[in-house]
Protein backbone atom coordinates (compact mmCIF):
# COMPACT_ATOMS: atom_id res chain seq x y z
CA UNK A 1 0.00 0.00 0.00
CA UNK A 2 1.26 3.47 -0.87
CA UNK A 3 1.11 6.14 1.83
CA UNK A 4 2.00 9.81 2.16
CA UNK A 5 3.86 11.04 5.25
CA UNK A 6 3.61 14.80 5.90
CA UNK A 7 5.63 16.75 8.46
CA UNK A 8 5.29 20.53 8.19
CA UNK A 9 6.11 21.51 4.59
CA UNK A 10 7.53 18.07 3.75
CA UNK A 11 5.43 15.36 2.07
CA UNK A 12 7.09 12.03 1.34
CA UNK A 13 5.75 8.96 -0.41
CA UNK A 14 6.31 5.58 1.19
CA UNK A 15 5.21 1.97 0.76
CA UNK A 16 3.83 -0.30 3.47
CA UNK A 17 4.93 -3.94 3.17
CA UNK A 18 2.53 -6.88 3.05
CA UNK A 19 3.03 -7.96 6.68
CA UNK A 20 0.55 -8.54 9.52
CA UNK A 21 1.67 -5.40 11.39
CA UNK A 22 1.67 -3.22 8.25
CA UNK A 23 -1.88 -4.40 7.45
CA UNK A 24 -3.03 -3.35 10.95
CA UNK A 25 -1.44 0.07 10.44
CA UNK A 26 -3.02 0.45 7.00
CA UNK A 27 -6.42 -0.27 8.57
CA UNK A 28 -5.80 2.48 11.17
CA UNK A 29 -5.10 5.22 8.58
CA UNK A 30 -5.27 8.18 8.54
CA UNK A 31 -2.94 8.89 11.47
CA UNK A 32 -2.29 12.35 12.92
CA UNK A 33 -0.05 12.86 15.93
CA UNK A 34 2.60 14.90 17.62
CA UNK A 35 5.96 13.15 17.47
CA UNK A 36 9.27 12.86 19.25
CA UNK A 37 12.76 12.40 17.88
CA UNK A 38 15.57 10.11 19.03
CA UNK A 39 18.68 10.92 17.07
CA UNK A 40 17.68 10.72 13.40
CA UNK A 41 14.44 8.87 14.13
CA UNK A 42 10.90 10.21 14.32
CA UNK A 43 8.52 8.15 16.43
CA UNK A 44 4.99 8.44 17.84
CA UNK A 45 2.42 6.18 19.47
CA UNK A 46 -0.37 4.83 17.27
CA UNK A 47 -3.62 3.00 18.09
CA UNK A 48 -2.29 -0.37 16.89
CA UNK A 49 -1.22 -3.37 18.97
CA UNK A 50 1.09 -5.96 17.44
CA UNK A 51 3.70 -8.41 18.66
CA UNK A 52 7.24 -8.68 17.35
CA UNK A 53 7.18 -10.65 14.11
CA UNK A 54 9.66 -13.43 13.31
CA UNK A 55 11.39 -11.06 10.85
CA UNK A 56 11.81 -8.24 13.43
CA UNK A 57 15.12 -6.42 13.09
CA UNK A 58 17.61 -4.92 15.55
CA UNK A 59 19.45 -3.13 12.72
CA UNK A 60 17.55 -1.06 10.15
CA UNK A 61 18.33 0.94 7.02
CA UNK A 62 17.86 4.62 6.21
CA UNK A 63 14.29 5.00 5.04
CA UNK A 64 12.89 1.99 6.89
CA UNK A 65 9.53 2.41 8.59
CA UNK A 66 9.22 0.41 11.78
CA UNK A 67 6.71 -0.53 14.44
CA UNK A 68 8.10 -0.77 17.99
CA UNK A 69 5.76 -3.00 20.05
CA UNK A 70 6.76 -1.87 23.59
CA UNK A 71 5.67 1.70 22.81
CA UNK A 72 3.04 0.90 20.15
CA UNK A 73 5.10 3.33 18.09
CA UNK A 74 5.45 4.09 14.39
CA UNK A 75 9.11 4.88 13.63
CA UNK A 76 10.82 6.53 10.68
CA UNK A 77 14.57 5.93 10.47
CA UNK A 78 16.68 8.45 8.54
CA UNK A 79 20.09 8.25 10.21
CA UNK A 80 21.90 7.29 13.38
CA UNK A 81 20.09 6.90 16.71
CA UNK A 82 21.74 7.11 20.15
CA UNK A 83 21.85 3.27 20.15
CA UNK A 84 23.55 3.06 16.75
CA UNK A 85 27.02 1.67 16.23
CA UNK A 86 29.39 2.71 13.44
CA UNK A 87 27.81 1.66 10.15
CA UNK A 88 24.64 0.32 11.84
CA UNK A 89 21.34 2.15 12.41
CA UNK A 90 19.81 0.65 15.52
CA UNK A 91 16.44 1.20 17.19
CA UNK A 92 16.27 1.05 20.98
CA UNK A 93 15.19 -2.60 20.56
CA UNK A 94 13.89 -4.78 17.73
CA UNK A 95 11.18 -3.39 15.44
CA UNK A 96 8.89 -4.87 12.82
CA UNK A 97 10.00 -3.27 9.55
CA UNK A 98 6.66 -2.31 8.03
CA UNK A 99 7.64 -0.23 5.04
CA UNK A 100 10.10 1.99 3.22
CA UNK A 101 10.32 5.68 2.36
CA UNK A 102 10.51 6.30 -1.39
CA UNK A 103 13.46 8.52 -2.25
CA UNK A 104 15.75 10.36 0.16
CA UNK A 105 14.63 9.75 3.74
CA UNK A 106 17.28 12.15 5.07
CA UNK A 107 14.88 14.96 4.04
CA UNK A 108 13.23 14.40 7.45
CA UNK A 109 16.28 16.05 9.07
CA UNK A 110 14.96 19.40 7.80
CA UNK A 111 11.61 19.09 9.64
CA UNK A 112 12.66 17.66 13.01
CA UNK A 113 11.61 20.90 14.73
CA UNK A 114 8.03 20.47 13.54
CA UNK A 115 5.63 18.83 15.98
CA UNK A 116 2.88 17.17 13.93
CA UNK A 117 2.93 14.26 11.52
CA UNK A 118 0.13 13.05 9.26
CA UNK A 119 0.07 9.69 7.46
CA UNK A 120 -2.61 8.94 4.88
CA UNK A 121 -3.24 6.35 2.19
CA UNK A 122 -1.92 7.66 -1.13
Amino acid sequence: MNITISVGPLSVEAVLHDTPTAKKIAAALPLRSTFSTWGDEIYFAIPVSAELEAEAQEVVQIGDLGYWPPGKAFCIFFGQTPASQPGKIMPTSAVNVIGQVCGDATRFKAVMQQREIVIVAA
